[in-house]
């Protein structure tokens, strides 16, 4: 989780939100919060590394339509940097 860029860890908490959004879905709550618009050419590879590092598992919903989740280690390390964010922030 400490090789991951800011963006990579956004995509992470998106992905932890919603159920098994797919990348558009991602694209979309990404550009809420940024209040910018997310290239795909962004987008995509970041996702791939995500899966590639075993943070995420990509499946399809049909054949155009890949769909996202966390895996168990990508929920253990979200959590423990959500823990760690918790000690420097209160709400």
């Amino acid at each position: 989780m400490h090789d991951l860029t800011g963006f990579q860890r956004d995509l992470l908490v998106v992905i932890a939100g919603l159920d098994e959004p797919h990348g558009l879905a991602i694209k979309d709550e990404l550009e809420e919060y940024y209040e910018s618009e997310v290239n795909h050419g962004r987008l995509y590879p970041n996702l791939d590394e995500l899966v590639e590092k075993g943070l995420v598992e990509k499946g399809q919903k049909d054949r155009r339509t890949n769909v996202y989740h966390l895996t168990q280690r990508g929920d253990r390390e979200l959590s423990a940097r959500q823990e760690w964010e918790s000690q420097y922030v209160t709400a």
